[in-house]
């Protein structure tokens, strides 16, 4: 009996550290994102990245039968996930900088807290709301100070660098949304379906959607002047004049594709495993330091220098998750 408890512990244990695993491959998603995005443009670069973690997930980590799928939970759990990796993919590509993406990652962030204040909006508990607040208003201190550089806590130089080049910033809150709604109502009505092997090749169609559109309308940056040129040819010169220009790639930008899928989709992987398999507590604790490590991972792949006010910004995100998950557990 002790033997078999020993086993299970352990067993347990592997799987916590193997779903933790995900926290540092989702660390570098943003940092790869973006160098694709720079070699590959805005739009192709998260096209590209998407299929080649769809085809890995399906190879790798293959769905369950459709059939055992809850309609309801493919249709809203599907329509928000799709939202959520469709916008956080293009808001790191539309960053003016590289800088700017890291703050952007820093937006997305905000997921955990917006997904408490949620939840706590639907439980009914008695002060659920009240204890969800203060976290949250540190995790958006957090944001405010790291958009604001090395000016701070400094609401104005904020607004400027978000009005400065809105979009993105729209599409990371709009995905940190996105996502906590995601994660708060899907549960009761997955009922044990993992539905990620199957979403993921709709972020994959979604996005080539996106990048052929802007492209044949011209409103879309191509990554190259080639591909620009056939803006107003159609569709199929479009994707003729695609091909060639894609081919002509270095191996390194290939590479960097490779990895960058690897980080998200071998990160559900991982983190799908550890669900089943370990301690989600223990996860979602870990999971709190993920904006640190995000901007770390992000400053050595983008060879950036951040200002102490941006890693402060950072502590505070985290920490504001932090709170919210002590504060509820009260």
């Amino acid at each position: 009996m002790k033997l078999e408890l020993g086993k299970k512990r352990n067993s347990s244990a592997a799987a916590t550290a193997v779903g933790m695993m995900a926290i540092v491959l989702w660390s570098l998603m943003m940092g790869l994102v973006r160098l694709v995005s720079e070699s590959f443009s805005a739009t192709l670069g998260p096209a590209l990245i998407y299929t080649c973690g769809a085809i890995l997930l399906l190879i790798f980590r293959r769905p369950k039968p459709l059939s055992q799928a809850p309609r309801k939970y493919l249709l809203i759990g599907g329509g928000l996930f799709v939202f959520y990796e469709t916008s956080i993919a293009l808001s790191v590509g539309l960053a003016a900088t590289s800088a700017q993406s890291v703050e952007i990652s820093l937006v997305n962030y905000l997921w955990p807290t917006l997904m408490v204040l949620l939840a706590a909006a639907v439980s009914h508990r008695k002060h659920a709301v009240a204890y969800a607040i203060p976290g949250a208003i540190v995790a958006t201190a957090g944001v405010i100070v790291s958009v604001g550089g090395n000016s701070g806590l400094d609401w104005h130089v904020a607004a400027h660098n978000v009005a400065s080049n809105p979009l993105p910033y729209l599409l990371a809150f709009a995905g940190a949304f996105a996502w906590s709604v995601y994660a708060v109502i899907t549960p009761s009505m997955a009922k044990g379906y993992d539905g990620t092997s199957l979403f993921f090749p709709l972020v994959t169609c979604t996005l080539w959607v996106i990048h052929i559109v802007t492209s044949v309308v011209g409103g879309g940056t191509s990554g190259s002047d080639d591909a620009d040129g056939a803006s107003g040819a159609g569709i199929s010169a479009t994707l003729g004049n695609l091909g060639g220009w894609i081919a002509a790639q270095p191996v390194s930008a290939w590479l960097t594709v490779v990895f960058a899928a690897v980080a998200i989709a071998g990160g559900y992987a991982c983190w799908g495993y550890g669900i089943l398999h370990g301690s989600m507590e223990t996860m979602a604790v870990a999971s709190y330091a993920t904006p640190v490590l995000s901007v770390g991972a992000s400053a050595l792949l983008l060879h950036l220098s951040l200002s102490l006010p941006f890693w402060f910004g950072a502590l505070l995100v985290a920490a504001g998750s932090v709170l919210n998950w002590l504060l509820q557990k009260r």
